[in-house]
């Protein structure tokens, strides 16, 4: 049995926010579940091109932009899956930061970060 809590675990810095990685890879789940905080006020292009997630929000507001140009409004109690490696923007509301609950799989090494630029999408 692994138990472990937010104060058990180091903040990871991932470019517009930190995540804390409750499960890793090391724990021979096959999946990853982190507490991501998204800082207000921000706008993160991002797509993993060998995971796929799902996040669930529990506090906050934001959404999820896509490709084409389609915005979804998240907040407390919506659910996203990114099931096909969507490119996507993940967009934190202008006066609150933006708490998720994610799922990845396979699962994350634990110390992966985002490269934010203007040109193009970060992956992972």
């Amino acid at each position: 049995m692994i138990i472990r809590s937010l104060d058990d675990v180091k903040a990871v810095e991932w470019g517009n926010g930190v995540s804390r990685r409750l499960l890793t890879e090391a724990d021979g789940m096959g999946y990853s579940l982190t507490d991501t905080l998204v800082y207000k006020g921000t706008s993160s292009p991002l797509q993993y091109e060998r995971h796929l997630e799902a996040c669930y929000c529990v506090e906050g507001s934001g959404a999820v932009g896509t490709v084409s140009g389609e915005r979804i409004e998240i907040k407390p109690g919506t659910m996203y899956a990114l099931d096909k490696h969507d490119a996507h923007y993940l967009i934190a509301s202008d006066d609150e930061d933006f708490r998720l609950i994610c799922v990845f799989t396979p699962a994350l090494r634990g110390d992966e970060t985002h490269s934010l630029s203007e040109d193009g999408f970060s992956r992972y």
